[in-house]
């Protein structure tokens, strides 16, 4: 059977102003297989952010477990968290998040030099990625210096430049013309092709969605099958193996 590289098990989350508690998520079940490419869609306010962090060690569910290759990333201490996200997790969020006053080959390389990679191979890598996402005349410029869809491929770079199992991208391709969104996306999944890594996305765009293996609904708390192609092999194994597959 196929390990699960990502799984939520009966993951909830609340928040509480005053004299209310806003229930999010309300048991929330997902197994994510090597490779395998998931979209979870929903309206907006439905918590489709809160579950990604939660998913990628950002923030704690008020109930429930997040395993990461097999470890509750919230039941480890602050540094192996950190850790682990570096190892394992890349993420790609709607605004790209670079750093401003560092060139594109410095922000992708900056994960690498987080994990204590010599200087001078992080470069490399770094530059070796940006030439694949077509960045390879850009590697000097600073994002002010990059167009917005420039700035979400060296994002998408960033994100896989330490060779993650999985990637959780917020929106990817929400701030982003129809062309600049098609490239991103492509991008994403040309590289999810080459490199095996698992791709869970969040998104408003069904079109988008539903070129992926699976399309999941974020609803009242749950996540529901949605329309989309019929799932891998791997990703039926994996659910198989969680106990189910998402909740509904």
């Amino acid at each position: 059977m196929t390990e699960a590289v990502l799984q939520a098990r009966n993951v909830h989350k609340s928040f509480t102003q005053g004299p209310v508690t806003l229930q999010v998520l309300c048991g929330i079940e997902l197994a994510i297989a090597p490779a395998e490419r998931v979209a979870i869609v929903g309206a907006s306010g439905s918590g489709k952010t809160t579950l990604l962090q939660i998913l990628g060690g950002l923030d704690r569910p008020s109930e429930g477990a997040v395993l990461v290759q097999g470890q509750d990333i919230h039941a480890l201490s602050e540094e192996a968290r950190g850790a682990l996200r570096n190892r394992a997790l890349g993420f790609v969020y709607q605004f790209h998040h670079l750093l401003p006053e560092f060139s594109a080959i410095e922000n992708v390389a900056m994960p690498l030099l987080v994990r204590r990679v010599r200087p001078a191979e992080a470069r490399d890598r770094a530059r070796d990625l940006l030439e694949r996402v077509g960045l390879g005349a850009r590697l000097t410029h600073r994002p002010h210096q990059l167009s917005g869809g420039e700035r979400q491929r060296a994002a998408v770079a960033r994100a896989l430049v330490t060779e993650p199992r999985i990637v959780l991208a917020d929106e990817p391709t929400g701030n982003l013309d129809g062309n600049n969104a098609e490239q991103v996306f492509e991008l994403m999944l040309e590289l999810n092709r080459e490199r095996g890594t698992s791709l869970v996305v969040v998104t408003h765009d069904t079109q988008l969605a539903a070129r992926m293996e699976r399309m999941l609904t974020l609803e009242s708390g749950l996540l529901h099958d949605g329309s989309a192609p019929a799932a891998s092999a791997a990703a039926r194994r994996a659910r198989t193996s969680a106990g189910g597959g998402a909740g509904g």
